[in-house]
Formats: structure tokens, C-alpha cells, sequence
């Protein structure tokens, strides 16, 4: 049975390492605050001091961080991971950062012996909690053959896309339309609304045609209930948007829509609304419209 390492226990990260441990795999963790350390630990899992200690107790060491920094921090710096590697170590990275970032990372472990798999995930903190994640890999084929045991214990579809920073390309194309379906969406709410329909009504008469999506299926309900706290945090929705934008620049790729969604979600930053969810990006259009969504109090 491998032994692994999980750093970072966010909304995600801290419900996929207990689901690893559900499955049976002796887990050390790590984060840099204690509470949802001492809450694994409670479980079962075994707690480390540093991203060192984590990689010296451990076969397969995963993180899952907000940004590319943080990982590049964790992974690199001091008391890193790479600094209680050994030779054969795998490491998977289910944040979500910039390919290039991956890319970097990745050559660097190899040269020290150690394995890369670039692994972000989709599916939010639901997804998470019922080891039911899409996750999409870049790196060598055999890394992923032998950690697939514990990728099973986290989601129900496993892609190997290509090489080191494929992952976080598919994540990255994963974001746009997650972008584009949460902005469609509060638009539609808001013209529906504005314009003299009930948008409950005008949702359930669009849902079962050309328009249906999983954000229309889920999104609603929660939001005409006045619920816009986080299943994924506009913040890091914005965060990838930037990464999408970075990485277009980077290869000379327009994507239009795509800027006018990450505009969106920087606004949501900077007016403090990025703890909301991704589909409170409905709070913009509030705003530039000039209407408050109804709520339905019943």
C-alpha cells in the first residue's frame, strides 16, 4: 500500500486527503494552519511539521495550494519537498497554476529523481467530498499508473491529457467554460428578472433544452434561496482567469469572452466579494443592472 503525503487542506484539499484516508492509505498531512491538520489527525492521518518532513515519510506526496507561488514555495524552497525527496518519490499537484509553472517544477524534480504529475481537479468542494472530482494529468504515464489506485479513492474520471503542464491546460480550458457558464447564467437570471419574467419559471422552461449545463441545474436553487457562500471561491475562479490570460498572451491567443469574464471576477476582488462563489459573479451584473435577484424566502 503506498504512502502518502497530502499539503495543503483547503475546501478541497482537506476532503480529498480524507477521502484517500477512507480508502484505506496510510496519509501524512500538512498545512500551514492546524485546524484541519488535528481534524485528519482525529481520523487517523499522522501530521508533519513541514513540506520536508511530509516527502521524507512518504511514496506519493500531493498539494493542492492557491496559486502557482505557493506551490513553487512549497515544492522548491526551503524546508521543501524537494529537500526531503529521494530518488522514485512522485509528486502530484492538484492546484490549479500556470503551465508554465508546472512545466519549470517538473524539470526540476526530474532532475533530482523525483517524479511529476500535474493533476488539478474539477467538480468544487461536492465533488471533493464525494470522491467524485474530474481530474485531468499531465506527466509520464507510468507515474499515473502506479498512484492510479489512490486517484480512484478521489474521483470517477481520470484523464491523462500529455506531458508535464497538460493538466493544467485541460484545468485551464475547464475554467473558461466554467466562466462563461457562471456569467451566461447571472445574465440571464438578471435580463429575465429586469425585462418583466419570473426568472424561477424562465429557468425551469430553459433547463431541459439547448441551454442545459450542470451550473443551470445546480446554481439557481442556491441562489434564489439567497446562498451565495462558497462551493469554489470567486477568488480563485479570478486567480485562474489570470492564469488563462497569462497563458493566452503567452502563445498569441484571443479569447474575448474569456477577458470580459476575467474583468468580471476581478471586480468581485476588489469590491471583497471574492469568499462568495463562483456564481455570485451575479453580484457584477446586480450592479451594473441596477436590480437586486429575487429571493424566494419560502
Amino acid at each position: 500500500m503506498l504512502k502518502v503525503g497530502y499539503i495543503g487542506l483547503g475546501l478541497m484539499g482537506k476532503n480529498i486527503a480524507r477521502n484517500i484516508l477512507k480508502a484505506g492509505f496510510p496519509i501524512v498531512v500538512h498545512n500551514r494552519s492546524r485546524a484541519a491538520v488535528d481534524e485528519l489527525v482525529g481520523e487517523g492521518a499522522i501530521a508533519a511539521n513541514s513540506p520536508e518532513e511530509v516527502a521524507r515519510q512518504v511514496d506519493v506526496v500531493f498539494t493542492n495550494l492557491p496559486d502557482s507561488p505557493d506551490v513553487e514555495k512549497v515544492v522548491l524552497g526551503d524546508n521543501g519537498i524537494i529537500a526531503g525527496g529521494r530518488k522514485g518519490l512522485i509528486w502530484v499537484d492538484n492546484s490549479s497554476i500556470k503551465p508554465a509553472v508546472a512545466r519549470q517544477i517538473a524539470k526540476k524534480l526530474n532532475e533530482n529523481g523525483i517524479l511529476a504529475l500535474d493533476a488539478p481537479v474539477s467538480g468544487g468542494e461536492i465533488g471533493a467530498q464525494n470522491g467524485t472530482l474530474s481530474i485531468m494529468v499531465g506527466g509520464p504515464a507510468s507515474a499515473l499508473e502506479i498512484i492510479m489506485p489512490i486517484f480512484k479513492a478521489m474521483g470517477k474520471n481520470v484523464t491523462h491529457v500529455g506531458e508535464s503542464g497538460a493538466g493544467q491546460i485541460a484545468k485551464a480550458a475547464n475554467q473558461i467554460m466554467v466562466a462563461a457558464q457562471m456569467v451566461a447564467m447571472g445574465e440571464l437570471l438578471i435580463f429575465a428578472q429586469k425585462a418583466g419574467a419570473d426568472p424561477q419559471k424562465v429557468v425551469e422552461a430553459i433547463k431541459g433544452g439547448a441551454a442545459q449545463c450542470w451550473t443551470l441545474d445546480v446554481k439557481p436553487p442556491r441562489l434564489f434561496k439567497g446562498n451565495r457562500q462558497p462551493g469554489f471561491k470567486a477568488q480563485m475562479q479570478a486567480k485562474d482567469m489570470n492564469i488563462i490570460i497569462d497563458t493566452a498572451r503567452e502563445y498569441g491567443i484571443p479569447l474575448p469572452s474569456a477577458a470580459v469574464d476575467a474583468q468580471l471576477y476581478t471586480s468581485m476582488v476588489e469590491l471583497n466579494l471574492g469568499n462568495l462563489d463562483n456564481s455570485a459573479v451575479l453580484a457584477i451584473l446586480e450592479l451594473l443592472a441596477n436590480v437586486k435577484l429575487i429571493v424566494d424566502d419560502n
